[in-house]
């Protein structure tokens, strides 16, 4: 949703208005957290490669680069990097919300994304979708917006299976 589809580049402008958006919500008293996609793609472009790698270690080397890059175009921002142990294990869950906690707490915006640097495929949450929606739990969010190029939440992927519905309302 942030880059160009023709080139893979980022969009600055939409990534300018997005933070200019989120820091509009923290001034204006309201806890604000990112869970940014992309570092992938970002950190590939930054370190010249012309395509996306294959192998998981220039995966993660990409997205170690990527994420620092995404963090730079934000104002006052924290790294938060997770992986499933986080959320699975409850002495790192704990220690994750309290960050969040004092984060919010001293109006910084957190930056949230997988640890690819250190996952591996078995850990994986599987997307940003899924990693923002446990997020949203672990710091009891009001509200979850998610930037994307598909309509909506649904079943499935709907680009990958035509019996995909679309999930209207998600109550709990």
């Amino acid at each position: 949703s942030l880059q160009h589809p023709q080139t893979g580049s980022m969009n600055l402008m939409k990534i300018e208005k997005l933070v200019r958006e989120l820091c509009d919500l923290r001034n204006q008293g309201m806890d604000v957290c990112l869970v940014s996609s992309g570092a992938i793609a970002v950190g590939r472009q930054a370190i010249g490669l012309q395509s996306r790698p294959q192998d998981i270690s220039t995966k993660q080397a990409c997205a170690a680069v990527g994420q620092a890059r995404l963090m730079m175009t934000n104002q006052t921002a924290g790294q938060i990097l997770m992986t499933k142990d986080t959320i699975l294990e409850d002495e790192s869950r704990q220690n994750a919300h309290n960050t969040f906690e004092e984060m919010f707490r001293l109006g910084i915006i957190p930056v949230v994304n997988e640890n690819d640097t250190v996952s591996t495929y078995e850990m994986h949450f599987g997307d940003n979708d899924t990693l923002s929606a446990i997020v949203s739990s672990l710091v009891g969010a009001d509200l979850l917006i998610l930037l994307s190029d598909i309509d909506g939440l649904y079943t499935d992927d709907p680009r990958k299976n035509p019996e995909a519905t679309l999930v209207e309302c998600v109550e709990k």
